[in-house]
């Protein structure tokens, strides 16, 4: 019975798991429809708004107008990636309805998790997922769609984040902190 009861902590420890932030961005393959794949890296130099989403859920298509105004406003200075998680997601479907002006893929909910450092052990991976990356392809800040970063002032949040980046000197400056999700949940390392 103890021995049940250390593994059952032990799993409820590892869901909660924080992701460290801010951490160098993992290699990332994003599924290109019709064939092919685009890496993440190939954005290096750029900042990057990675979203992971599903292309039915109304949260989700909300953020792709926002994410749309973003990539046309920074243009070249940024990079706006979307990636489908759902199986059989209907990719051109979303971004024709949709009008993103974006990047839109998709890969394997269990692959998002992996890159934003989420325990498989959790139940509350609510999309969309933002992970904001500078130009150096640090992971500066994420944030899943349960935290209040995505609520009602998610457009301005996702600008000043993305402002802020884009502000940042390329070479010598150190940036500025880390923006967290969860205070609690989260951890940055200096």
């Amino acid at each position: 019975m103890r021995s049940f009861l250390a593994v059952g902590l032990l799993c409820s420890a590892l869901a909660v798991a924080a992701a460290e932030i801010p951490r160098q961005a993992p290699e990332y393959v994003i599924n290109v429809p019709g064939g092919g794949q685009d890496l993440l890296s190939k954005y290096k130099g750029k900042v990057v708004v990675l979203e992971f989403l599903l292309t039915t859920c109304q949260h989700c298509q909300r953020s792709a107008t926002f994410l749309s105004k973003i990539q046309q406003e920074f243009g070249p200075k940024v990079q706006v990636l979307g990636v489908a998680i759902n199986p059989d997601a209907d990719i051109a479907g979303f971004t024709r309805q949709f009008a993103t002006g974006f990047k839109v893929g998709s890969n394997t909910r269990e692959s998002a998790m992996a890159f934003l450092q989420e325990s498989i052990m959790t139940t509350n991976f609510y999309v969309p997922q933002m992970a904001f990356i500078d130009r150096k392809g640090v992971i500066r800040a994420q944030y899943g769609g349960s935290d209040p970063f995505m609520g009602a002032g998610q457009e301005a949040n996702i600008r000043g984040m993305v402002e802020k980046l884009v502000a940042e000197p390329t070479t010598g400056a150190k940036p500025a902190g880390p923006a967290k999700s969860k205070p609690a949940a989260k951890k940055a390392t200096s």
